[in-house]
């Protein structure tokens, strides 16, 4: 966010405080502070600052990281199970191997993406082998695993059987998950087959950990299974923020830089609003592919209603939707993409929410700064805001 327009802002979150049951707001820096509300009703993993993966106690927010580390951003997301019942222990009876020729090996005791040792190493000199499930899933379960080469580079059939068309990875020496989306090939296609062998790939010996099933259309963020049964992560909602003190109904701009977790076909919402659907500022990952949406409503009618397609939502983008009577706008990475010069503005805007403002279509994603401000800011500050 554009350091000289903070001292504008009422309404400042950034991916720093936090603590069980609330996500702190960077401003206002004096009482009321007017913070979010946040809840998930179970345990959850993040990647840390040191890129590593950790678990996180049930109701704290997550503040999440790249995998080297860098972008630190808010994580919401939906609820999700995973289908693998032991998602580590790759020696446990509910994972077998099978071979047309040498039967292959496993050996435990390696670094995983936690830090912990209990990555485990497969080998199988002649590439006739795999390593599979023995419990059933969905064929068009999202599939994901780490896997990592135990030195140099190659690649590697994972998550599903060789017959598959999108299962085979460039692995190198340092770990990545890899993800299987749609439909799998027939064959096989109920098993989670962790590493085939068979086929394209041109590895004989590789790291794995942390095999995870989801019937889901893209993967989440990873749900260990350490007892032999499946487990869920809760959905998450943030909302709750602000106060009709700290949110101008008369004029404003809302403004966000986020990212979606997947292209899914859903809307996935963060809105000013008075608790009703009838006055609101919602600024939308839109269910139209790659499109983001803003929608401004005044006492039940619609005053501003566009959205604008980007070359992907997966990607971050620095999204400002302003609003005043017979002036708004919507600003995405620094251009003013539509206008619209008739309208009304809200009513009793008093609340900041990662969703409508009436606990439907919450926002699922990555977000790394959201504010409000209660004033229309000219075209030069939203140039500065959303660069």
């Amino acid at each position: 966010m554009a350091d000289g327009l903070l001292n504008k802002a009422s309404i400042i979150l950034t991916p720093t405080g936090y603590k069980a049951g609330t996500l702190y707001n960077v401003a206002p820096i004096d009482e009321p502070y007017e913070d979010f509300d946040f809840a998930r009703t179970s345990t959850a993993t993040r990647i840390n600052s040191s890129g590593l993966v950790s678990n996180v106690a049930t109701g704290v927010p997550r503040i999440s990281y790249d995998s080297n580390g860098d972008n630190g951003h808010i994580l919401l997301e939906p609820t999700s199970t995973n289908l693998v019942p032991y998602s580590e222990n790759f020696e446990d009876s509910s994972w077998s191997n099978a071979s047309i020729g040498t039967t292959p090996t496993l050996e435990g005791g390696y670094t995983a993406p936690d830090g912990s040792n209990s990555a485990y190493k497969i080998t199988n000199a002649n590439q006739d082998s795999f390593w599979f499930s023995s419990f059933l899933i969905g064929a068009d379960n999202s599939r994901t695993i780490w896997a990592r080469t135990v030195s140099g580079t190659g690649t590697a059939q994972l998550t599903s059987h060789n017959s598959n068309t999108n299962n085979t990875f460039n692995l190198t020496e340092t770990w990545q998950r890899f993800e299987v989306n749609g439909t799998t090939s027939g064959t096989g296609s109920t098993s989670f087959y962790a590493v085939d062998f068979r086929g394209s790939g041109t590895l004989t010996e590789l790291l794995i950990w942390g095999a995870q099933a989801e019937a889901l259309s893209y993967a989440t963020s990873y749900i260990p299974t350490l007892t032999g049964s499946t487990v869920t992560r809760a959905a998450e909602t943030a909302t709750g923020a602000g106060s009709a003190d700290l949110i101008n109904s008369t004029e404003g701009v809302l403004y966000a830089e986020i990212a979606a977790l997947a292209d899914d076909g859903t809307n996935r919402c963060i809105a000013l609003s008075d608790g009703t659907a009838d006055d609101r500022v919602t600024l939308v990952l839109a269910n139209d592919s790659n499109k983001i949406r803003a929608i401004v409503k005044s006492n039940g009618s619609t005053s501003f209603d566009e959205e604008y397609q980007v070359t992907s939502t997966l990607d971050y983008h620095k999204v400002a939707i302003k609003y005043k009577a017979n002036d708004f706008a919507l600003w995405i990475d620094g251009v003013e993409r539509f206008t619209d010069t008739s309208g009304s503005a809200p009513i009793g805007l008093n609340e900041l929410a990662f969703d409508t403002g009436i606990s439907i279509l919450n926002f699922y994603g990555k977000c790394k700064a959201l504010a409000v401000f209660n004033e229309a800011l000219s075209d030069s500050e939203l140039t500065q805001l959303t660069t």
